[in-house]
């Protein structure tokens, strides 16, 4: 295991917890809902020998704190590039999103692309890209339901273990693809005061998200080279990462990893690191980088 070292970056609006190990290029890691930094423990570790990796809690989740506002993604990209290019002084890193940090991770992008080298997208479909339907139609149906002002909150505080654990037991390509000692970690997370609220904000976002990122779209496409990766079991959504990310990027490579579902950073941690390492040798940190029209 790699030698984590934890810390926390006191920004103008959040106090933002972070772990890095390693050395080298840095690489900044985003995680998704319901997961903290510590799905990325096992990447991490694989690349730590060549790469220095950087792994916050975003907003509001983890053991960052949590205001009663900000969520939407353009507002949590300015968190990460406060904490990347602020606090610990990187001008370039190469940006890897999971599920809600692949959105973060796309507005990171296109606010600051003189940040990114290159960007890789796991699991998810970027919000504004021109899809009918980021829940597929209704099949994530969660989406929804944790839109609905209130009532998630209420029906599931105290209960966080049987309502989490579906998406763990159900998510993956095999039930056990998080493991007992990451439930238990991110039931600590989200167990604490305002966790649930704070990741059933990101949801509540997704028009305005939609919205910014259309208007981030009208200026161009992203022109930095772009990873994108999809599950092909459970609820992995496949070749749709590969399609969503070339409505939004014109350099686009990627496709389905196997044996694994949504939870590819837990499920493949040494088939997703060997990726990023192959992907990371094509992108230098020094080429220029600018929107495309």
């Amino acid at each position: 295991m790699a030698d984590f070292t934890h810390d926390d970056a006191r920004l103008d609006a959040v106090r933002l917890h972070y772990v890095t190990c390693g050395t080298g290029d840095p690489v900044v890691l985003l995680h998704g809902w319901p997961q903290t930094w510590f799905e990325w423990r096992h990447v991490m570790a694989a690349l730590a020998d060549e790469y220095r990796l950087v792994a916050p809690d975003l907003r509001g989740l983890g053991d960052s704190s949590r205001p009663a506002d900000g969520y939407d993604t353009d507002t949590l990209a300015g968190d990460v590039h406060a904490l990347v290019a602020g606090h610990l002084g990187i001008a370039r890193c190469h940006l890897v999103g999971h599920d809600w940090g692949g959105p973060v991770a796309f507005a990171v992008a296109a606010l600051y692309p003189e940040l990114v080298a290159s960007l890789t997208i796991v699991d998810v479909a970027i919000p504004g890209d021109g899809q009918p339907s980021l829940s597929q139609g209704g099949r994530r149906w969660h989406h929804a339901f944790h839109q609905t002002a209130d009532l998630p909150e209420a029906l599931v505080s105290g209960r966080e273990a049987l309502y989490l654990g579906w998406f763990y037991d159900h998510y993956g390509a095999r039930a056990d693809a998080v493991d007992a000692t990451a439930r238990a970690e991110y039931l600590r997370c989200y167990g604490q005061p305002g966790a649930l609220a704070a990741g059933f904000a990101y949801y509540r976002n997704i028009p305005r998200d939609i919205a910014q990122n259309e208007a981030h779209l009208a200026r161009g496409k992203l022109a930095m080279p772009v990873l994108a990766l999809g599950g092909a079991g459970g609820w992995g959504r496949g070749e749709e990462v590969l399609a969503s990310c070339r409505r939004v990027a014109t350099d686009v490579r990627g496709g389905v990893m196997a044996d694994c579902g949504h939870w590819i950073p837990e499920e493949q941690p040494d088939e997703l690191a060997r990726r990023l390492r192959a992907f990371f040798a094509t992108c230098p940190m020094n080429r220029a980088v600018t929107t495309t029209p």
